[in-house]
């Protein structure tokens, strides 16, 4: 089982989330089976696996878009079993998907403070509060390393991996104590994947409990501090950073002996 961390809140001993057996069932189809996993403060903890893994099925339970059927999930201690996602954001779960949630001709300021727009005035005269929040932007952008000179262009010119480092900002910024971070990388090139990572870095260096979702091992093992290994749904590994190099990890989510047949049938065919 992975080490625990104090929870700040209650100074008790719990994992910031923690699932034990956790399973989910479509009808007849099985999309996850007996996960066990823990999330901590200022720990990356990676979920790694191909299409059709179940990775979006892990998502979704901890999003809170979908219940899980069996096992347990406790948050900050305490079982859990949500109903919507907007209970999970209550706990401080955030979660940035691989579509951001974005509106690319408004400025980085508004998309920033989309749906929690902060006002000054009251009844009638109650206005947004723009100076504020454009400050507020510029500022937690800086702390978490993202210069922007000017918070007034609109989201849509920025590059794909700084709309990504925005999204992570945001959630910061509205109080998440978890980060759940679907594919973030998946269409960037090697250059923006870097700047994604790098500020993956930066919310775990700020306490953080990062969940980063990916298919790339290449990605996951510089930042990752655990690793969950999904094949079909099923959990094929669990390991602590120490316990495994990005070699066997690779090997593991390609299947070793699959993968040495394959090579023998491509030299065949040359």
């Amino acid at each position: 089982m992975a080490e625990k961390s104090t929870d700040q809140l209650s100074d008790a001993d719990a994992h910031l989330i923690a699932l034990d057996g956790v399973g989910k069932r479509y009808g007849n189809i099985i999309a996850l089976s007996d996960i066990t996993m823990a999330v901590d403060n200022g720990r990356v903890t990676c979920v790694l696996g191909d299409n059709g893994a179940g990775k979006s099925s892990l998502i979704k339970i901890l999003a809170g878009l979908h219940g899980h059927d069996d096992g347990t999930m406790r948050v900050m201690g305490a079982e859990r079993h949500f109903g919507s996602p907007r209970e999970a954001l209550d706990v401080g779960i955030a979660t940035v998907y691989q579509d951001l949630a974005v509106v690319p001709l408004m400025s980085v300021w508004r998309n920033f403070f989309l749906g929690s727009e902060l006002t000054v005035g009251r009844g009638p005269f109650r206005r947004l509060d723009v100076a504020l929040m454009k400050q507020t932007a510029q500022r937690e952008l800086a702390a978490m390393g993202i210069d922007l000179r000017d918070v007034d262009q609109p989201i849509g010119q920025l590059s794909g991996g700084e709309r990504q480092c925005v999204a992570i900002a945001r959630a910061v910024h509205f109080g998440a104590k978890v980060l759940i971070l679907d594919e973030p990388t998946a269409a960037l090139g090697v250059k923006q994947s870097g700047v994604v990572l790098r500020y993956i870095l930066q919310a775990r260096d700020r306490g953080l409990g990062v969940v980063f979702i990916t298919h790339n091992p290449h990605h996951a093992f510089p930042v990752g501090d655990r690793f969950l290994l999904l094949k079909r749904g099923k959990s094929i590994g669990y390991y602590a950073k120490k316990d495994i190099t990005v070699a066997e990890l690779t090997a593991q989510m390609a299947g070793g002996a699959e993968l040495t047949e394959l090579a023998h049938e491509l030299e065949q065919m040359n």
